[in-house]
């Protein structure tokens, strides 16, 4: 059993505590730093750490902690130990981040001290921008929906462009992949200017919406192509109106308006027990029958934040394994759950390019718990994985292997070694006879490892689904040593960098002070070139109850009679009648039935 640097007690008291929590456990796997829920809802001042022991009993990791103040808390941390272990062999312990945003006086405290502070280890990999917290939708399993009452906040195109400045100034790999998140960032006016601010910044731009603006609005998908987006983030909890009320009826005509723009698309579900994690295999079936537009499906369990009961969490929550197991059983084992590999299991492949190219290439280096991902290759009407073609494990360990051998820069002589090296092992690993017609994935590779750029692997990706597993964590299931290695960051005005799971978990110390800190009123709001009003009475959207508005009295002054602020007074309306409906759900049955696109 390790014992963590974050861990609130002495390794001999870390032991004693295993031993009494865990009586039962058939392996103690770490004790380590952790948060109580109680402590956290309560937004108490002074230290939240408490001690948390992960343990393996009855062929799951579990994980047990106790708060003097609110006692004993259970949960699962993964709910196949050998899928764990299996990931685990991929872990990581060394630091790839060599500068800090924040220093905080003293030894910083995991996770009240963060900004990124000088104990964090990974570089930024995906760098989030808060763009507004305006949104059309109020869905309760949301990381933002809180309250109604927040302040407007709203930061300019300047602010913008000095959060994703700070995250791709860090050394010594910067970040330069942005995502422009909300609230709903389609909502500003502007999103087309804002896309073209951080262009300046970084070369890849996602946006993280949900999608029904671009249903609406077709022209938009073109707009926001023409800025700069390179991807679409958007989500999609299911095939049905039930699993998913949020976009089930718009998402047909999004996608069209982004394949019309040629803005290539990635569906994110939040997969929650109970409701809709019966159709993972399906929204992977509908993503490949669009596969033209649709590049990947990157699944989140949902983030269980807030207090709730526990017979409710334990219904709702789903672990990484749950969720690769229930692909392996909705596709008949096409994608089996040995097709999925750790976040950092790729960095041998920067390792090499780093000794080829003789520049650093993105190094993601999250904790192996945070999530998963694999390749399906849609070859006509069935699902391919990238294991069935290609022997990963020894792929990379080969990578791996050279990147330790030899020392940069090399000479022509040691160049001629390891391209020969290279080009053997990937004849060596990948078997083609089972590759899918028009598959040439050794040649493909060679070139985009040779040149340090995917540009090799367009072929590729152009019937190539990604897939992907992300498990943001929560109050019950918080692990310091996951926040530690967090690669997916969140830029703030004050120059702060938090890692995802700081900013959204911790949301009292991090994501509602700024927000408040740099709220703007509604009649300064509206003052902007791109803001406009909205008849509040319009067919299309609702009106928020007065009281709910906004905490700022002079705002609901302004707000409580007359035009409105769409997404934060005046929320959206669908309207459809029996026919349209009918269309909708016989495009959803041909894009499962027939791989049909929409």
């Amino acid at each position: 059993m390790t014992v963590s640097s974050r861990a609130p007690l002495s390794r001999e008291d870390a032991i004693d505590f295993a031993s009494r929590i865990a009586p039962g456990a058939d392996r103690y796997l770490k004790v380590t730093g952790s948060l109580c829920p109680d402590c956290v809802a309560a937004d108490r001042d002074d230290d939240l750490l408490v001690p948390m022991v992960v343990y393996e009993a009855a062929d799951e990791i579990r994980l047990a902690k106790v708060c003097d103040d609110h006692g004993e808390i259970r949960d699962v941390y993964w709910r196949d130990a050998s899928l764990y272990y299996r990931a685990r062999a991929w872990d990581d312990e060394s630091d790839h981040l060599g500068s800090s945003h924040h220093e905080p006086d003293g030894v910083p405290t995991c996770p009240t001290d963060c900004g990124l502070c000088p104990a964090h280890e990974s570089h930024t990999g995906l760098g989030n921008v808060s763009v507004t917290n305006r949104c059309d939708l109020s869905c309760w399993y949301c990381f933002f929906y809180a309250r109604e009452d927040d302040p407007l906040y709203e930061p300019t195109k300047s602010q913008i462009r000095e959060m994703a400045a700070a995250m791709a100034d860090e050394e010594p790999i910067g970040c330069n992949a942005i995502q422009l998140t909300g609230g709903e960032p389609t909502l500003r006016e502007d999103i087309d200017e804002v896309v073209e601010t951080v262009g300046e910044v970084v070369d890849h731009i996602q946006l993280n919406t949900h999608g029904a603006t671009l249903a609406d609005d077709t022209a938009l998908a073109h707009d926001l192509r023409e800025a700069g987006v390179n991807t679409l983030y958007t989500s999609f909890d299911g095939v049905d109106p039930e699993t998913n009320p949020k976009n089930y009826w718009e998402m047909p005509d999004a996608l069209r308006a982004c394949r019309e723009a040629q803005l290539p698309v990635v569906l994110v579900p939040t997969v929650i027990g109970g409701q809709n994690d019966h159709q993972l295999a399906d929204i992977i079936r509908f993503a490949a029958a669009n596969i033209d537009v649709v590049r990947g499906v990157n699944f989140q369990p949902v983030s269980l934040v807030g207090r709730m009961p526990d017979h409710q969490r334990h219904a709702q929550r789903v672990t990484i394994p749950d969720a690769i197991h229930a692909i392996e059983d909705g596709t008949n084992g096409a994608i089996p759950a040995d097709a999925w590999y750790p976040v950092p299991s790729v960095l041998p492949v920067s390792a090499f390019s780093w000794l080829w190219n003789e520049r650093p290439l993105y190094e993601l280096s999250a904790h192996f718990a945070c999530g998963m991902a694999t390749y399906a290759y849609v070859d006509e009407d069935r699902l391919v994985p990238i294991t069935e073609f290609v022997d990963v494990d020894e792929f990379l360990r080969a990578l791996e292997e050279l990147a330790d051998e030899f020392d940069a820069p090399l000479g022509r002589l040691q160049r001629a070694r390891v391209g020969t090296r290279l080009a053997y092992e990937l004849y060596r690993v990948v078997d083609r006879s089972a590759e899918p017609d028009d598959v040439h994935f050794g040649r493909w590779l060679l070139e985009s490892l040779r040149s340090g750029t995917y540009d090799g692997l367009v072929e590729f990706h152009r019937n190539a689904l990604f897939l992907g597993m992300m498990h943001f964590m929560d109050p019950y299931n918080y692990d310091v040593d996951r926040v530690e290695r967090c690669s997916v960051h969140y830029g703030m005005p004050d120059g702060r960098v938090v890692p995802f799971c700081s900013y959204n978990v911790l949301p009292e110390r991090y994501r509602d002070v700024v927000q408040e800190a740099y709220a703007i009123g509604v009649e300064e709001w509206l003052e902007r070139d791109y803001a406009r009003a909205v008849d509040a009475d319009a067919a299309d959207v609702t009106r928020l109850r007065s009281e709910t508005i906004t905490a700022r009295e002079e705002d609901q002054e302004a707000l409580r009679e007359g035009p409105g602020v769409y997404g934060y007074d005046v929320k959206r309306r669908r309207d459809l009648d029996e026919s349209a409906r009918d269309r909708i759900h016989e495009t959803y049955d041909r894009a499962l039935t027939e791989l049909e696109p929409v």
